[in-house]
């Protein structure tokens, strides 16, 4: 296969996308590869909001659309003339990764619009990146003739969040480490008390906790780490841009970080590196660590990694 050239213009473009974050930031290289095939176009993300509206205006993407929105629910129980079409037939092209095995709604949206409609597989098989495969599926395998550039580009006042929640966790904003102790999965933990052993290493770093995260708060706590708590996804990208490196296990969070083009240390428990690890973009290094069992990767041996970074 060979790299599409860009197609006559489109007004609009709609790619449709059911992923989790990390899952998200590994479709931004088919994204900037749709956008580079659309050069004319406005290219429209329809996923979870709140990934949706993370992308839109800080990538190639222009607008967000939630993948819950009643026009979604239409293509189920609605016919083309309804509630679908009005929303769908909007678009010149539409690139859906949702329920791409799913006969009737792919009939549906289809019909839905007069324009181009393809489906492609949300969690594509086969070796390598699950990003190649992406790329692979929309039929743009050489992203570099593409000029690709998946970075996401923190808006000014993500930067401005960032520095006022860095102050707030009492680091400086000079040579910080973020540390990511979460992700979706127990499983895939490094423990909390190792990351409190690395952030006992390293002279300035915050830990930054979502919800999920609650449980080990304490622990953090009572080691005296600094933390920041709760913050929106344009601050988090904002902060692990400005920041020297990161430290994280295989979570949405570490690929978000990568996505901004941070260096990093990322821990890998059951999943596979080779298929699931976060980009490297521009001049940005990831390091990954995997071991069997996972707490026997040492708090200083990362600690070795990221100090190089930070240096």
């Amino acid at each position: 296969m060979t790299p599409h050239p860009p197609t006559a213009p489109n007004r609009r473009v709609l790619v449709i996308f059911p992923g989790a974050l990390g899952d998200l930031m590994c479709l931004m290289p088919a994204l900037a590869a749709v956008a580079w095939r659309h050069p004319d176009a406005s290219v429209e993300l329809m996923a979870r909001l709140e990934l949706a509206r993370l992308v839109a205006g800080r990538s190639m993407v222009a607008r967000a659309h939630s993948i819950d929105a009643r026009e979604v629910g239409a293509l189920f129980t609605d016919d083309a003339s309804g509630g679908a079409r009005r929303f769908f037939g909007d678009f010149d092209r539409i690139y859906s990764f949702f329920a791409s095995d799913d006969l009737r709604l792919r009939e549906q949206l289809a019909a839905a619009t007069d324009g181009e409609v393809s489906f492609h597989p949300f969690r594509p098989g086969g070796e390598g990146h699950v990003s190649d495969g992406y790329l692979h599926a929309i039929e743009a395998v050489d992203e570099t003739a593409a000029a690709v550039n998946a970075l996401l580009e923190p808006a000014a006042d993500d930067l401005a969040a960032a520095a006022r929640a860095i102050a707030q966790s009492g680091c400086a904003k000079s040579k910080l480490i973020v540390i990511f102790p979460g992700s979706g999965s127990p499983a895939k933990n490094w423990p909390a008390e190792n990351f409190v052993a690395l952030a006992s290493m390293l002279s300035n770093s915050v830990a930054i906790l979502g919800p999920a995260e609650a449980p080990i708060e304490p622990v953090f706590r009572e080691a005296g780490v600094a933390l920041l708590k709760n913050l929106d996804l344009p601050t988090v990208a904002a902060i692990a841009r400005v920041a020297a490196a990161f430290v994280g296990n295989d979570s949405g969070a570490s690929h978000l970080a990568a996505a901004v083009g941070a260096s990093g240390a990322v821990i890998f428990g059951p999943t596979d590196p080779a298929r699931w690890r976060p980009l490297a973009l521009g001049a940005a290094r990831i390091e990954v660590f995997r071991r069997d069992p996972l707490d026997s990767i040492e708090a200083w041996e990362v600690a070795g990694v990221v100090s190089k970074f930070v240096a």
